[in-house]
């Protein structure tokens, strides 16, 4: 067989084991759930499991799914270029075994977050916004800047935190 032949059958069958490689990735990781706003898709990875299992107990488990919340709702672009980004990060600190037993909203997580909250709940954040001047720490420092969760430390997910502290974060189960 000419050299040639060789190398045009090879390159053929490497690209058809990458293809076939690939595949299985995409299966494998549930990687097509991602494009979905299923919140299961956020429990793909185990470390999720308490998260997903506090607002399973939550007021905001009936109406709001984890996108809604946590990602941005000024368009698709937006949307998807954020789950990239997120995706891209939690991917690798869960791969490599960087996290913390406490995981963190990020910065800019945090105000999608506080936007959406913002957002969900106008009528009431606009009272408390036109109101501003009357909310202070009784230091004299108007608190204008304030996160949602400053007050509503226990929505969604609940004061525990930790991946191993939160009753049933193994066993995650549907409600029904």
């Amino acid at each position: 067989m000419k050299t040639g032949k060789l190398l045009k059958y090879s390159s053929i069958a490497l690209f058809l084991v990458a293809i076939v490689l690939f595949i299985y990735l995409v299966n494998a990781s549930k990687a097509l759930s991602y494009l979905s706003k299923d919140p299961k898709a956020c429990i793909n990875c185990h470390v999720m499991n308490t998260s997903y299992a506090t607002w399973q107990h939550s007021s905001h488990a009936r109406n709001v799914t984890c996108i809604e919340c946590h990602l941005p709702t000024t368009g698709v672009i937006d949307k998807y270029l954020a789950k990239m980004r997120d995706g891209w990060k939690h991917s690798s600190a869960f791969t490599m075994n960087t996290f913390a037993q406490r995981i963190q909203i990020s910065d800019n997580a945090a105000e999608r977050v506080q936007a959406n909250c913002i957002s969900c709940h106008a009528t009431i954040t606009g009272t408390i916004r036109a109101n501003s001047d009357r909310y202070h720490d009784f230091s004299g420092t108007v608190q204008v800047d304030r996160k949602c969760w400053e007050c509503h430390r226990d929505v969604p997910h609940g004061r525990v935190r930790s991946l191993t502290a939160t009753p049933n974060n193994l066993g995650v189960r549907e409600l029904k």
